[in-house]
């Protein structure tokens, strides 16, 4: 069985229910159809009934009644939530009146409804921007416990068999912050090697990647490298974490055993995590077009309950992937709480 089939296995068996706030858009329909007639999740649409069983029935879409549909205009809880919202961003000054407005946004109340224990996660972006995704997700359910910084790590499927777990690797971060300084991208490294165990069930070997493998080179920027390890290792005493070596060292057992002897990831790891995100956005673009790998993701985390953004260009495919893998983070946050 693929890893997909994998994924999407796991969350039948142990359903959540994943919010959708572009309850309208058709890729997440069309998607949203397929989750609920295969039994991947229980889904929340938000957006006007009507509209969403016009479209539906436009469609043939003949499983999107399974979902519950929410509109934010007659929403029951509108005002439960309204109360929610201005309690958790009081100290920032919202008034009640700013928040009833606010959650009328689709993507604030999906946020309110997983907040408030109604639902386990969300996934939108095909029409929003990631800072619209995710900023209502960090005013209301907040970062996990010990984590200040969100990143976004790929799930890579490449022909090498040879490298990662049969050629699967997670690497991070890709998507989120641009410079990391040392703890914050312990905090990534960790992160990281969370979702390898949630979403790709791996048992994760974590190489911390540079230019320098164990004091070949000397810079600040290798030292940043190091000085992360160290936080990791504190952070999560029982990972399998080294650094810092160069991505051959970390991926072939040749090189790694000759540029690090004695490490037990040198050579064998497959989690990776780059210094900072330019790094991490070029390297898993050229290894998906020159090595045609599959890149999945980019997927966020660091949330205390999972959120995740598609891109605008996505396909329905994508968006189906996307629902199975936030409902294998939301399993995996509830074992971790």
């Amino acid at each position: 069985m693929d890893l997909i089939s994998q994924i999407v296995e796991r969350a039948k068996a142990d359903k959540q229910r994943i919010v959708l706030p572009e309850g309208t858009e058709e890729r997440t329909l069309k998607a949203a159809n397929q989750i609920l007639t295969d039994g991947v999740a229980d889904l929340i649409l938000l957006g006007n009934p009507d509209e969403i069983m016009a479209l539906a029935k436009e469609w043939g879409l003949g499983n999107i009644h399974k979902a519950t549909i929410i509109d934010p205009e007659t929403n029951p809880k509108k005002e439960e939530y309204a109360q929610l919202l201005c309690e958790l961003r009081k100290k920032k000054g919202m008034t009640i009146e700013e928040a009833r407005k606010l959650v009328l946004n689709p993507l604030y109340l999906g946020c309110l409804i997983i907040k408030s224990g109604d639902a386990d996660g969300q996934l939108a972006g095909a029409r929003n921007t990631t800072g619209d995704v995710l900023r209502p997700a960090l005013q209301i359910i907040k970062t996990a416990p010990g984590i200040t910084c969100v990143s976004g790590a790929m799930l890579m499927l490449t022909h090498a068999p040879e490298c990662g777990d049969n050629g699967v690797l997670v690497m991070g971060d890709v998507a989120v912050t641009p410079v990391p300084d040392a703890n914050q991208l312990a905090q990534i490294a960790v992160c990281t090697a969370r979702t390898a165990q949630a979403v790709a069930g791996l048992d994760p070997r974590v190489a911390m990647l540079s230019f320098s493998t164990k004091g070949s080179a000397k810079h600040e920027v290798v030292d940043k490298v190091v000085e992360a390890l160290n936080i990791a290792k504190e952070m999560a005493p029982d990972l399998k974490i080294d650094g810092e070596l160069q991505a051959d060292a970390a991926l072939v057992p040749r090189i790694g055993a000759s540029k690090a002897p004695g490490s037990e990831i040198a050579g064998k790891a497959n989690v990776l995590i780059v210094p900072c995100l330019e790094v991490g956005n070029i390297s898993y673009k050229l290894v998906e077009r020159l090595g045609h790998a599959t890149a999945i993701g980019p997927i966020l985390q660091g949330i205390a309950r999972p959120v995740n953004d598609l891109s605008r260009g996505c396909c329905i495919e994508d968006v189906y992937k996307m629902i199975a893998i936030t409902a294998n983070q939301a399993i995996a946050a509830k074992k971790n709480s």
